[in-house]
């Protein structure tokens, strides 16, 4: 920890000459408010295959989605009850306090929660959804949901009784181009320093904004207690949860 005490200094420093932030976040930052990381759904089915003797990835497909819906409404109903009564952390919460002290900062989210929204921040990229917001592909309604509770699964359309999907990505499915758009806006102007924070950034579009930066000269953190794809690539690694490291780094920046 006393290394890592070192690398919080020099990150706090860093921020003391940034006006632009740009996070990237995954999984680990909701892992303190207890929700699983990804194969954290896999948690909840021993991380080989479900009831129904297929993996999760396969249940959670855009075409199990299209074909099955009660297949893929049966394991989001069970995921999302799992996780109902999970809120935002601390490192949700420092996120938001930075936008409000930062002239300009910017998070690409994987999470589809929405405790990046309920924390407080605004400038989001949720570039996989979130399971809150209901969409009927056949009209085009919309509804926001607190959570599943109320539903009838697989629920269906009060307007035209089609059944309705939740707005995220679904395995085998397409990146949204508004998002996709917002995020290579944002890119093309920069940042003065990037984190990645608690992601194994498999993705292409999550390693890219480090990559660049890089290529920028411009600072890079990762947060993350386990090794990643990009460990080896950023300036900073701080083998940190996302919320100790966060509060950490926030108080420590206070103070310099």
């Amino acid at each position: 920890m006393v290394n890592e005490e070192g690398k919080i200094k020099k990150v706090a420093q860093l921020l003391k000459r940034s006006k632009s932030i740009f996070f990237i976040t995954g999984a680990g930052v909701s892992a303190d408010s207890g929700l699983p990381t990804y194969r954290g759904v896999g948690g909840l089915y021993n991380g080989k295959t479900t009831v129904d003797g297929i993996p999760i990835e396969m249940a959670l497909a855009g075409e199990m989605l299209r074909n099955k819906p009660e297949v893929t409404w049966k394991y989001l109903a069970q995921i999302e009850e799992n996780c109902r009564n999970a809120t935002y952390n601390r490192a949700h919460e420092v996120i938001a306090e930075m936008e409000r002290n930062f002239e300009r900062v910017w998070v690409l989210t994987q999470n589809i929660d929405g405790f990046h929204h309920a924390a407080g921040s605004k400038n989001i990229i949720d570039i996989h959804g979130d399971t809150h917001h209901l969409i009927c592909v056949s009209c085009g309604w919309r509804s926001a949901v607190k959570d599943y509770a109320g539903l009838k699964i697989p629920p269906l359309c009060p307007r035209c009784s089609h059944i309705v999907r939740p707005e995220v990505v679904f395995f085998g499915e397409e990146l949204p181009y508004e998002k996709l758009r917002i995020l290579y806006e944002q890119l093309n102007q920069g940042f003065d320093i990037y984190f990645s924070v608690g992601t194994t950034s498999v993705f292409p579009y999550i390693q890219e904004p480090i990559i660049q930066a890089k290529n920028q000269n411009k600072p890079t953190v990762e947060i993350n207690p386990d090794k990643t794809l990009i460990s080896d690539f950023v300036d900073i690694k701080l083998s940190m949860t996302a919320a100790a490291a966060l509060d950490a780094l926030w108080r420590e920046y206070k103070t310099v």
